[in-house]
């Protein structure tokens, strides 16, 4: 769970806790025995079985064809089924050589979904458990406008690690749920700079929630990089507002 520092109305912080939201599954799938099933990482193929090596064997596409009827030589029955375990993502070239080196781009899209600009992806340093927390911009979104206006990508539960930081959380969603809106949240020294909680991966917008329920609450930080908007139509009559 990443830490947090965040920030109250009053301008007062605090590090507390944040972890995933996750909703069992009331459904549990058995196998034939009845016992509990499980996920597991199945070698399917490897590069030297692809269509590419294979047709570089073959003299040409009708005798592929008879190979792979004849003597499956797109199976390797010793390792194919395999388990995996311990596994890493690694890049190859066009030779399906590893890659030790690469360059990242970004590709910048309007709202019809053209390319605008490609530039080099930029690996923003993480801003969310610094020395400045994150800012209460006093921005409040109302729950059914929220929901219209931006795609949310995922969420968080902000949790308390302590007594203190209980009654500190209690307060920020006692008020949040009174005015029925969604907070928006900042980091940086002006609170207007987007939530990177990894070095390099994607900056969102916070959205915080609050709820309440007595003594119970649940601050909801939710996450997106997607504003909704209306494509612009070129072909559209402009309209005199004079």
């Amino acid at each position: 769970m990443p830490n947090i520092n965040i920030a109250d109305k009053r301008g007062r912080d605090a590090v507390v806790k944040a972890e995933s939201v996750r909703i069992e599954d009331p459904v549990r799938y058995l196998g034939p025995r009845g016992n509990a099933s499980y996920t597991r990482r199945i070698l399917k193929s490897t590069i030297d079985h692809d269509h590419d090596a294979l047709s570089k064997e073959a003299d040409s596409p009708e005798a592929l064809a008879v190979a792979l009827t004849e003597s499956d030589p797109d199976i390797d029955v010793e390792r194919f089924g395999q388990f995996l375990f311990h596994t890493s993502r690694v890049w190859i070239g066009s030779d399906d050589e590893p890659v030790f080196s690469i360059k990242q781009l970004e590709e910048i899209r309007n709202p019809l979904g053209e390319i605008t600009e490609t530039r080099d992806r930029e690996r923003v340093e993480p801003n969310v458990d610094g020395d400045i927390p994150l800012s209460w911009t006093g921005t409040l979104i109302p729950r059914r406008e929220a929901i219209r206006r931006y795609v949310f990508a995922s969420k968080l539960q902000i949790v308390h690690v302590n007594g203190l930081t209980y009654d500190f959380l209690h307060g920020m969603a006692k008020e949040l749920d009174k005015a029925k809106s969604l907070l928006l949240l900042g980091a940086g020294k002006s609170g207007k700079d987007p939530l990177v909680f990894r070095r390099g991966s994607v900056p969102y917008r916070g959205f915080l929630e609050g709820r309440t329920r007595g003594d119970s609450y649940v601050l909801l930080l939710h996450l997106s990089n997607m504003e909704l908007k209306l494509p612009v139509d070129p072909d559209a009559t402009p309209v005199d507002a004079s």
